[in-house]
């Protein structure tokens, strides 16, 4: 996976994520009894297999074990572990890069006590990846050296230990967010490390919804999840459908920059019970879609019926485009305002099904009549 990379990259790269917080010195303080591997894992952006095979062949490991048995790394053990990392991504063997990082331990040992020097406000170094979970350095580490398979073992981890919603939000995005903001300041430089990280975050999201599919499911009209014309950014949209996935929610999902011709059609063939519109910028939010959608009505001559709109993302900032569209905060509210339409509309006298056909009045059985 490095071959390719020089050691002057990877100096680059090791400065690009340097945060000027060693894993000893920054954030909250590590448990007296150390810390598992797994976590560590996270922080260094490193799988656990291949701490245990560095541990099992070279020599690298904790120093002492709880009852014997479980792996307890303390800082010490971890500043061995950033420098073996430091080593092998620069092109040593293994072998050789451990007895280096054992014996840069032993001659650093007596300056372990002195605070490492501080970082410059504003130097410019570093992802700026701010107060986050420390679990963002090591995805953010993994991104940088293109490691597909930390990636994935990484952020299927974080899933499982946190949830959906908590890694997206504090871990996900920050990482993406960091990943983007450098590449826009860098001369394009790391795009391949944003695309790659971007594709990641897609896969492990869509194992979240093919996951929960043997789940229960809800009988409610579905929800359109939609990005407004000429917007390209899905990963949002992605983790809302993951999300609706996990909750049993019917969902359809149509992806980047949607035609408003090809939405109205989806809106009037499905009778939703809401409809998530997503703009990145202000560039992008239309503002007259989201009226016109709004305004489309489905079903039989006196029992029409209009759709819910969302509007999700930072270009519908300022007004709304017409009283009673939502506009969720984050994944978190729009995942519980998408629940309570969806109860409503299941609820409500000839409601449930999804999609026309299903029952009641109209396509989805009528929908959910838009508030004011």
């Amino acid at each position: 996976m490095n071959e390719s990379a020089q050691p002057g990259e990877i100096d680059e790269i090791d400065e690009i994520l340097e945060t000027g917080e060693t894993l000893e010195t920054g954030g909250p303080a590590e448990p007296a009894h150390g810390v598992t591997t797994g976590a560590v894992a996270r922080r260094l952006g490193v799988a656990p297999t291949t701490l245990r095979s560095w541990d099992r062949r070279y020599g690298i490991g904790p120093a002492a074990r709880e009852d014997g048995r479980h792996r307890r790394w303390t800082p010490g053990d971890i500043a061995v572990l950033q420098e073996m990392c430091r080593l092998t991504a620069s092109g040593v063997p293994p072998a050789e890069a451990a007895r280096a990082a054992r014996a840069g331990s032993v001659a650093a040992a007596p300056a372990a006590v002195s605070p490492a020097p501080a970082r410059r406000p504003g130097s410019g170094n570093g992802l700026p990846l701010g107060d986050v979970r420390q679990e963002c350095r090591g995805l953010g580490r993994a991104a940088v050296r293109l490691d597909s398979p930390t990636m994935d073992e990484m952020l299927g981890s974080l899933i499982g230990e946190y949830g959906l919603v908590t890694t997206w939000e504090e871990v996900m995005v920050p990482t993406l967010h960091a990943v983007g903001r450098k590449w826009e300041t860098s001369g394009d430089q790391y795009v391949e490390v944003e695309h790659l990280l971007s594709w990641h975050v897609s896969t492990a999201l869509r194992r979240v919804s093919i996951g929960a599919l043997s789940g229960p499911r809800a009988s409610a009209p579905p929800i359109l999840l939609a990005c407004v014309p000429g917007e390209q950014h899905t990963l949002p949209l992605e983790a809302l459908a993951a999300g609706l996935a996990e909750l049993g929610l019917p969902a359809r999902m149509f992806g980047a920059a949607v035609p408003p011709e090809a939405l109205v059609q989806a809106v009037r063939r499905t009778g939703p019970g809401a409809v998530v519109l997503w703009a990145q910028a202000r560039s992008t939010a239309h503002h007259a879609l989201a009226r016109h959608v709004a305004d489309t009505a489905w079903g039989v001559k006196g029992a029409r019926a209009r759709t819910t709109v969302l509007l999700a993302g930072p270009g519908w900032a300022g007004p709304a485009p017409a009283p009673g569209m939502l506009r969720p905060g984050g994944l978190r509210e729009a995942l519980g305002l998408l629940r309570g339409l969806s109860e409503a509309a299941a609820t409500a006298p000839g409601g449930g099904g999804d999609g026309p056909g299903s029952g009641g009045d109209g396509p989805g059985g009528g929908g959910t009549p838009q508030r004011s």
